[in-house]
């Protein structure tokens, strides 16, 4: 078994927990931390003493803000496949969460962005303080939605997970449990005594209930119906031609900003998850997973991904120099290239 300080392993009372313990990286997960999780996964599931599993962050900052990809973007496209084994436990670990049994609880208190969703949001329980704050921000460095996005993002309503998918848009508390990314709302100063009363109990509804509070108005709910008129259509030119339509004949700056926002990202990772979210709609979780590795694969050796990273995180000049700069610019050939098995062949679950 994998042995790493980067997340911790504690059987308390009638649960396993697992403790992210990174702060200083928000958490940002490693190939150490996704495989020590997968294996104790697999072991508490299969103990039936276990009775729910509970992940938690020692941040109160970050459950955790995703993928550590600064490390994967170093090593560059000739690395490729090296790298991509990261991805591949990534993406064992978020089918296991899915199948596993035995109730799995996320309490997230903080930012919750890429690979921290993929290990929260497949679960049964999703808890979320005031201070949550969700995204899927990798279109912005040349990225996917990656971690179950194929599954998940499509299943939240009035096509908002395509609009988050695209233009990265953050959630906060009460946005998620409108669009049911978080299944509880608890303020962060009872978390302590949460998971106290979820080690001790039996069954964690009751528990849930009793700290559960009303999350309060969800902003994005105020616009549910222009996401859907935009976002819920059948190719990413149908978006843009809805947008430009909606700036032309409404005062609302929704469009213009969205625009904006789109014009920022990367052209072939907007048409890339756009296409996997409606691909990922008709797919199981498992049959996502497969569909991911296969972008994933052809992702690691182009040039958006690493010139995102390079431009967001490493220089910081948020002006990444994408290829191609536009979306008519894309190829359909090279689109269609991420779905198709990659030559090491397919993931294995």
């Amino acid at each position: 078994m994998t042995m790493t300080d980067e997340v911790l392993f504690e059987r308390k009372g009638h649960a396993g927990l697992m403790v992210l313990n990174r702060a200083k990286a928000l958490n940002a997960l490693t190939h150490d931390m996704v495989v020590a999780m997968h294996n104790h996964l697999t072991e508490w599931d299969a103990d039936p003493s276990v009775r729910h599993i509970i992940i938690k962050s020692n941040s109160d900052r970050a459950f955790c803000a995703g993928g550590d990809i600064r490390q994967v973007a170093k090593a560059g496209p000739e690395k490729a496949a090296e790298t991509v084994q990261f991805f591949a436990d990534e993406y064992r670990l978020n089918a296991a969460m899915k199948a596993c049994k035995t109730p799995l609880v996320a309490l997230i208190d903080g930012i919750v962005m890429g690979g921290g969703v993929g290990i929260s949001v497949h679960g049964h329980y999703r808890v979320g303080s005031e201070k949550t704050l969700f995204a899927m921000p990798e279109t912005g460095i040349g990225f996917f939605p990656d971690v179950g996005g194929g599954y998940f993002l499509p299943r939240l309503p009035y096509a908002l997970g395509y609009y988050c998918a695209l233009t990265a848009e953050r959630l906060n508390q009460a946005d998620c449990c409108w669009a049911g990314i978080l299944t509880h709302a608890v303020p962060a100063e009872k978390f302590e005594a949460l998971e106290a009363a979820l080690c001790a109990a039996d069954n964690v509804e009751s528990v849930l209930d009793e700290y559960g509070v009303e999350a309060g108005h969800a902003p994005i709910s105020d616009k549910a119906q222009v996401i859907e008129s935009c976002f819920g259509v059948d190719t990413t030119a149908g978006i843009f031609e809805a947008l430009s339509q909606l700036e032309a004949s409404s005062d609302d700056d929704f469009a213009r900003k969205t625009l904006d926002t789109l014009g920022g990202r990367s052209p072939t990772s907007i048409e890339v998850a756009f296409r996997q979210l409606k691909r990922g709609a008709e797919l199981s979780m498992n049959d996502c997973m497969i569909m991911e590795y296969r972008i994933v694969s052809q992702i690691l050796q182009g040039h958006d991904f690493y010139e995102g990273v390079r431009a967001v995180l490493i220089d910081k000049d948020h002006s990444p120099k994408w290829r191609p700069e536009r979306m008519s610019e894309l190829n359909e050939v090279e689109i269609e290239a991420h779905f198709m098995p990659p030559k090491g062949g397919d993931l294995t679950l």
